[in-house]
This record gives structure tokens, sequence and C-alpha cells, in this order.
């Protein structure tokens, strides 16, 4: 982060908007604004992770457990990583670093298979997706967009409703794009909703001159709003998140039993329109908004509206490049509601449009695009776009590695088998419970596309042992697949939000958890009347 982009000094006025064009997933202590008290917890809390985490791994490591080599020195170090990533006493991208280089050292895996699944697509949406955000914050796009929310009639002048708002229209865009790529889409315009309260709070004196914009409650949720909406949405259709893609096969090659794409929606709206009533009293009560009414947003919107004039040349070019990846991002999820998920024109299209893929190449259309043509001037130059957050990318790449190293050693199948012999589980409720807690904890630490693909094929023998249809608890184990919601490793929709530099971890592990624990008793409770209602299973 540049001098220039800090928060302000004390007796300085904050410049908002540099503020979130200069945000960073890390700041050590002396770049934020911190009470007394809160400088104190945070110094406690770092200093406690740097010597807990070594000790942690080393212990759990020395432990006499009937383990493969591999498998227990992969817990004990994964174990160590967690305390770094949930305590910060270096930044969380480092962290999970650290934890590559051990498994490495410690001969688990070659450095060469360490490190391969940095490759995996998901990087690149990254990669391509923040780009692409760059342009819109840096050419006005995003605030226009925000703008465009704020007036909305029923948002009127009322955070919470806003915030809600922009969940609605999360979850839906969600049930049809990946969640990952509806993320992307509306971050910017988060941020640029975020920088019009700040700036509102800041003209009103409500806030100090010198305030810190990236720490204010209400951004917190409505960027947790953004990435847990996401995943909600996800779960309305089969081809909203890949978790149900897969369970869905897994189930059906297990039971013969098919769910077609209007079944799945109508056993899964209503659990997912409880879902996020919960979400929205969840995050609204956790992280109360500094204000619940912004007197004068009307107004306000109206001048900054007619302020910002016609479209420049920049902005026109930086939605073309927006839209013509959104439009091949949604593609395939048109091509499955036509001609269905198990048609070889889906599979083809899908394929070839991987959102990866897409994202890195409507980004370069950034490139591409003149602003003025005798200049040589481009909508994007490279500077900008080295301005994304690397750091970020190199998080959910390490949370990659793990995810692959748990399926790889066999880690994950060993726990989830360990713990259903050790619960001694023996009816299709307990065994539903079981189900829906082991994907959420294999989610946390992994991506929720790699809990599916080890926890359903688990669940299904488990169930079959204990003499019950199998389809109850791997279906739940698939829905609860797509939470994991207190790091941002748990899934790329988080890793995205804690990009922004808003969401400090701890304000996403208590909110995180919150909605985990509201979400997998909705799904236990819930989910197995829908079927008996929809399915008739």
């Amino acid at each position: 982060m540049s001098t220039t982009d800090r928060p302000a000094s004390p007796g300085t006025r904050t410049d908002v908007d540099a503020a979130f064009r200069g945000h960073a997933t890390y700041r050590s202590l002396g770049e934020q604004q911190l009470s007394e008290a809160e400088e104190r917890f945070e110094k406690g809390r770092r200093t406690v992770g740097l010597f807990l985490a070594p000790v942690v791994t080393i212990v759990f490591a020395l432990l006499p457990l009937d383990l493969p080599r591999e498998q227990h020195l992969l817990a004990a170090v994964l174990l160590g990583v967690i305390v770094l990533w949930i305590t910060e006493p270096v930044p969380i991208p480092i962290g999970g670093l650290i934890g590559v280089g051990v498994i490495a050292l410690l001969g688990v895996v070659s450095g060469d298979d360490a490190v391969a699944p940095l490759g995996s697509t998901t990087v690149f949406t990254f990669i391509g997706a923040f780009i692409l955000a760059q342009a819109m914050l840096k050419h006005g796009v995003a605030r226009r967009f925000a703008m465009t929310i704020l007036s909305l009639r029923w948002v009127g002048g009322s955070t919470a409703r806003l915030i809600i708002a922009f969940g609605l229209i999360t979850a839906l865009l969600s049930a049809f794009v990946s969640n990952t790529a509806t993320v992307a889409m509306l971050l910017p315009t988060a941020i640029g909703i975020l920088s019009v309260i700040a700036k509102l709070l800041q003209q009103k004196e409500l806030v100090a001159p010198d305030f810190d914009p990236l720490r204010l409650r209400v951004g917190v949720a409505l960027m947790l709003m953004l990435a847990y909406g996401a995943s909600v949405g996800g779960l309305i259709t089969p081809v909203g998140s890949p978790p149900n893609l897969i369970g869905r096969g897994l189930i059906e090659e297990a039971t013969g039993e098919r769910i077609g794409f209007l079944s799945w929606m109508l056993m899964a709206l209503p659990i997912c329109a409880l879902m996020f009533v919960a979400l929205a009293a969840v995050l609204l009560l956790l992280n109360r908004p500094e204000i619940k009414r912004i007197e004068g947003v009307h107004e306000y919107v109206q001048q900054e509206r007619e302020a910002l004039g016609p479209m420049s040349r920049a902005e026109k070019n930086t939605l073309i490049a927006f839209g013509v990846t959104v439009a091949f991002w949604i593609f395939p999820g048109v091509i499955a509601l036509t001609a269905g998920t198990d048609s070889d024109l889906y599979t083809e299209v899908g394929n070839r449009l991987d959102e990866g893929i897409v994202a890195v190449l409507g980004a370069s259309l950034l490139f591409l695009l003149p602003t003025d043509w005798k200049a040589r001037d481009f909508t994007l130059n490279w500077s900008d776009a080295a301005k994304i957050d690397w750091g970020t990318i190199l998080l959910f790449g390490t949370g990659i590695i793990f995810g692959s190293l748990l399926a790889s050693t066999g880690l994950a199948e060993t726990i989830g088998n360990s713990s259903a012999d050790a619960l001694g589980l023996t009816n299709v409720f307990l065994i539903t419970i079981f189900a829906v807690i082991l994907a959420i904890i294999i989610s946390e630490t992994t991506s929720n596309t790699a809990s599916a693909a080890v926890v359903v094929p688990i669940i299904i023998p488990v169930a079959v042992a204990a003499g019950v249809n199998p389809f109850v608890p791997a279906l739940a184990a698939t829905f609860a697949a797509s939470f994991g919601f207190m790091l941002p490793v748990s899934t790329p929709q988080n890793a995205i939000v804690y990009g922004s530099g808003v969401v400090p971890i701890t304000k996403m592990i208590r909110s995180g958890f919150s909605f985990d624990v509201l979400g997998a008793m909705l799904i236990v409770l819930l989910l197995p009347i829908m079927i008996g209602l929809v399915l008739d299973v």
C-alpha cells in the first residue's frame, strides 16, 4: 500500500476514494486506525499465533496416531496453517505459503506436486476478475452501478434494505452464473456503494475526520452479504454451483434416482429463501451498520449521477469487456436450461468456456480497446493491473493446494470413515447430521467443489452400511459443501471479498460460524421434508 493510500493520520481528512483504491488484505498495526482496546487485542492475537502455530504443528506431529506418515504430517501442518490464518502473525497469504513449503520439506509430496494446483483455472478467474474490477473502479463504472442500486425506490434511505437488496441481486444471479463469477462481477459495485456511504458519513460528520473507511461495520455486512448471498443463491439450481452437479451425479450413480432441473429448484427454493432470511439476520445483528437511515441519500445520488455526466470512452470500453465476459460466463447456464446438463453440447461448451479462461480473455480486452488511438492509450495499462490484490490470489492458491492434498493423501476419507465408525451412526437422521457437519468442516479448509467430491463418496457407503437410503444424507452433504464461511480460503467468493480489505478475518470467522450453524440446522431439518414433498424419495 502506498503512503498516499493509507488511512489518514490523526488530524487529517480521509481520502475515501484513495483508501478503497489502495486496499490490502493484510495491514500491519501501523497501517490502521485502532482504539487502544483494539490494538491490545490485535497485538495479543498476533503474538499468540506466532508461537502457537509451530507448537500445534509439532505436538500433533509427535502424537502416536495410527495414520500413514503423509496423512499425519499433512494434518499437523494444516492445523498450524489454520492457526496462522486465524491469528495473522504474518500476512495470511504468507501463512499458506509457509505451510506449502513445510509440506515439501517434510516430504509429504514433492515440490512440483505441491505447487501444481496453483495452475487451477480458478486462480486465473481471480486474476481476470480482479483486473476487470480494477478498470471498473478506475474509470467510475462501479460508481455508476452503485448509484443505480442506491436510487431504487424500494431501498430508499434504509441501510438494512440496501444490504438486503444487494444480497437478493447476488443470490438470483448466482442461481444461473457461477458463485465466483457473480461475486467478481458485483464486487466493484459493492465497493462503489460503500464509498458513497463512507462519504455521506464523512459529510454529515458522523465519523471522525481521519476515520478508516475500510473498518466500517456496514462494509463488513455488505461484503459478507455479497459472498454468502452468492453461496445461498448457488443452491437454487443444479448449475448454480459445481458441488451441485458433482453431488447430483454421484447420487444418481449410487441410487439410480435422477433429480431434474425443475425438481431441484422446487426442492431448493424454500430452503434457500429461509437461508437468506437467516443470513440477513446474522449479518445485520453481528455487524450493525453505523447508521440505520442515510438521510438525504436520494438527493445525494441525484447530484452524483448528474456530476458523472455522460459515459467516457474508457467507461464504454470497460463495459464492453465486462459484458463480453459476463455473456460467456452465463452462456453455459443457458445451454443447461435449453439442452440439459447431460447433453454433449453443454459438456462441450462448458469445457471450452471455462470461467478462468473467459476471465483472462475478457480482461485482455482492456489492453486492446483504445481510449485514444493516436496516442496509443488503452483502457487499462499494466501499472493499473499490477495493483490487483496478488495476496488474495496466492491465499486461495494455497487453499487449493491443501484441498488437493486432503484428497490425494486420503486424509479426508480417513477423517470421514473414522468419525463415522467412532460415532456409531445407525439411522438416516444421524447420518444426515454427520454428512452436513463433515461437509462444512472440510469446506472450511478447501474449496466447496473439493468438499463435495470428497464427502459425498464417503457418506454413500456409510449410509448403505447402516442399511438406510443414502439419497437424503448424500444430498444434504452436497448442499452443505457450499457452506464453509469462516475463512477466506473456504470458498472463492470469500477470498474475493476478503481481498477488498474491508472484512477483518475475526469478523469473517464470527459471522461465518454463526451462519454455518444456522445453515446446517436448516439443511438437516428442511431438506428431508422437501425431498419427500417434491421427489417422493
